[in-house]
């Protein structure tokens, strides 16, 4: 894959997946803006980069559900870099709620804020630079957006919407010739497992109810995500890619339930 001279944005940058993708592209050589509310982890990134890349990536601290912090994650990039090549919204939150829940609706609220809407904002403010370059789009959305959870739903929803956003642009913009894809991961092996508590035994020990009988590592939705940003995907666009070790042949809600030890 080529990269050369290319401009990348990827939000969510701090840890996991985001972290994983930024490094990828830094060994391609790509000028990178590495986006995060975190600014330790954001700087270990970065410095992670550098190291990889000899390039001096940007990174932008902001809260992606502040739409003026949001369109201003494009135009410092811009700024920066004079150009935009690839756009790649990572950033997302979750959270277990039921719809019994007297806070449900501030929870949905919260959820539907940034997993939709700031790549609403992002996604609109990028374009008329990524139609200048025939750039893309990676979104990176989840198995929750194909098959239900019990106390998921808001997160479910979101990236329920995240899909069909994502094609509905897809569709308008491929005429400009931008082309617009999704990454659905499933269980993958991040440290926000570890903030729940779990043990190093417990996680291995979820992976092992997966049908391929571990957990996806974050890099492995990083080859995606580039794979999907480069010139080899020329000709896909609209389309959302399954990288879930089978998770969602369990359907989400058992997979949940494994996730919380519950089998």
């Amino acid at each position: 894959m080529s990269f050369t001279n290319k401009v990348v944005i990827v939000t969510g940058a701090s840890a996991g997946i985001g972290a994983a993708t930024a490094k990828l592209f830094a060994k391609e050589g790509v000028k990178l803006s590495l986006v995060g509310r975190n600014v330790q982890k954001l700087k270990e990134t970065e410095k992670e980069c550098k190291a990889l890349s000899g390039l001096e990536p940007l990174s932008i601290v902001a809260d992606l559900s502040n739409e003026d912090e949001a369109r201003g994650v494009i135009s410092k990039a811009i700024e920066r870099f004079g150009k935009l090549d690839v756009l790649v919204n990572n950033a997302g939150v979750s959270g277990l709620t039921s719809i019994l829940d007297p806070s449900y609706v501030a929870e949905f609220d919260r959820i539907q804020t940034t997993n939709i809407r700031a790549v609403v904002v992002l996604t609109h403010a990028a374009l008329p630079h990524l139609i200048k370059t025939k750039g893309n789009i990676v979104n990176v959305s989840s198995i929750a957006s194909l098959t239900p959870a019990a106390t998921l739903s808001p997160y479910c929803t979101s990236k329920t919407a995240l899909n069909q956003f994502s094609r509905c642009i897809a569709l308008e913009v491929g005429p400009k010739g931008v082309r617009v894809n999704i990454v659905a991961p499933g269980p993958v092996n991040t440290e926000i497992h570890k903030s729940t508590g779990m043990t190093d035994e417990q996680i291995a020990e979820s992976g092992n109810h997966m049908p391929l009988g571990f957990l996806t590592e974050s890099e492995e939705i990083g080859d995606m995500i580039l794979y999907l940003a480069s010139e080899k995907a020329k000709s896909i666009t609209g389309s959302v890619h399954v990288v879930d070790v089978g998770a969602a042949l369990n359907g989400m809600n058992t997979t949940l339930n494994y996730l919380r030890g519950y089998y």
